[in-house]
């Protein structure tokens, strides 16, 4: 169902492709929008224990009606990356291919502070912010379905 990487000699392991998704700050939501138009966003996410990758945003707008018409999404992120020996860069990036759910249960306000730790200094400043925005939040969980990853040296 999804294509194989034609550079193999580039693709870099799930655990590293996982420790990635671990790690990186910022991630790309890219969803199916109006029209059939791509729609994509930068996110901040969190990778979950549960193998999930979730995200927060606003309980409408563009980014929401895309996912509740279909749930179909693709989520890039890609590391710092490191020189070696010159001034190119080495990169690795992980492409997710995968269904968006909303989540509506009791996990909600975990995954919320789950997230904000990654961001925030301080739990205090998370259980602030949680308290002040959490009613306006839609929490949305990305099941994987296919993941690679891969190492480019940019020269």
């Amino acid at each position: 169902m999804f294509r194989n990487m034609r550079r193999y000699k580039q693709a870099v392991t799930e655990d590293e492709c996982k420790n990635i998704l671990r790690t990186a700050k910022r991630g790309v939501l890219s969803v199916i929008g109006d029209n059939g138009y791509p729609y994509a966003v930068p996110v901040n996410f969190f990778y979950g224990d549960d193998g999930k990758i979730y995200l927060h945003g606003a309980a409408s707008g563009h980014k929401t009606d895309a996912i509740k018409a279909c749930d179909k999404v693709c989520f890039t992120v890609w590391n710092e990356g490191y020189q070696k020996d010159d001034w190119s860069w080495y990169i690795t990036s992980v492409v997710v291919f995968g269904r968006a759910e909303f989540v509506n249960t009791d996990s909600v306000m975990d995954k919320l502070k789950s997230l904000g730790m990654k961001y925030y200094p301080t739990e205090k400043e998370v259980d602030e912010e949680i308290a002040r925005d959490a009613k306006r939040v839609q929490m949305t969980a990305i099941t994987i379905e296919h993941m690679t990853g891969k190492l480019v040296h940019e020269k």
